[in-house]
């Protein structure tokens, strides 16, 4: 019976890489930013991710394919005095917790063989009242990481951090990783631009990337787009589509 299945393509070879999380969460920030990031850096598929805790449907394309729901890991090979990444992209989380703690235990197998100690979860912080510059605010495996994410501009995230961008930081500790989340206040009832707007400011300033941020409503539309075809937005009455949109955490 499939569990969590990871199919690797290629074992890419890389150095010290940072892995960064972006599954679907509050405002879709990390979902995002991570596909901002994978076309920005034309980072390259490794690997994709199936499991029986991810949603029990399949969407089709007007060409006849069945799309399901999966996840997907990309490697992206800096120059000069960059960071490797690997980039963790999904339409979805596992919608059990028994699914959520298995599929973080095998995305840290296979980044623990690629060399990596290090992670960055990214997601929303709800707010019904947002300002014009959202406040970022991060929790931390560590002290001294901690210090790293406070570096950025952040502030202490107090309270509780649900889905894969609070566990997995927890989990990754427990097994020699370091790593802090990345919160951006949003509304969260719609893919939020101008949080992931944000997030990826404090990306490029810890990373050291110089990724461009003027292609990230490409990501929303892109985003919007699979959230409809998946059955994730409401329809008001009369036709009018609704930017009230579904998260799994």
């Amino acid at each position: 019976m499939l569990a969590c299945l990871v199919q690797v393509r290629e074992k890419p070879a890389l150095n010290n890489p940072v892995l960064i999380e972006g599954l679907p969460g509050i405002g879709f920030v990390a979902n995002i930013v991570t596909l901002h990031l994978i076309r920005e850096l034309k980072a390259k598929r490794f690997a994709q991710v199936f499991s029986s805790s991810f949603q029990d449907l399949s969407a089709t394309t007007s060409d006849g394919r069945a799309l399901s729901p999966m996840n997907e890991l990309y490697y992206y090979k800096a120059d000069g005095n960059g960071r490797d990444l690997i980039i963790w992209y999904g339409n979805t989380q596992a919608l059990t917790t028994v699914g959520q703690y298995e599929l973080c235990g095998r995305i840290l197998d296979l980044a623990q063989e690629l060399g990596c100690g290090y992670i960055i979860t990214i997601g929303g912080y709800k707010q019904d009242q947002v300002k014009e510059i959202p406040d970022v605010y991060c929790a931390a495996s560590d002290p001294e990481t901690l210090q790293e994410a406070l570096s950025l501009g952040t502030k202490i995230m107090v309270g509780n951090i649900f889905g894969i961008a609070g566990i997995l930081i927890g989990l990754g500790y427990l097994r020699g990783f370091k790593g802090f989340s990345l919160l951006v206040e949003t509304p969260g009832t719609h893919p939020d631009v101008n949080a992931a707007r944000y997030a990826l400011l404090a990306l490029n300033k810890f990373l050291g990337l110089q990724v461009n941020s003027s292609g990230l409503e490409q990501a929303v539309e892109e985003i919007k787009k699979m959230l409809e075809s998946f059955g994730w937005v409401k329809i008001q009455k009369g036709g009018k589509k609704k930017d009230e949109f579904r998260w799994f955490v």
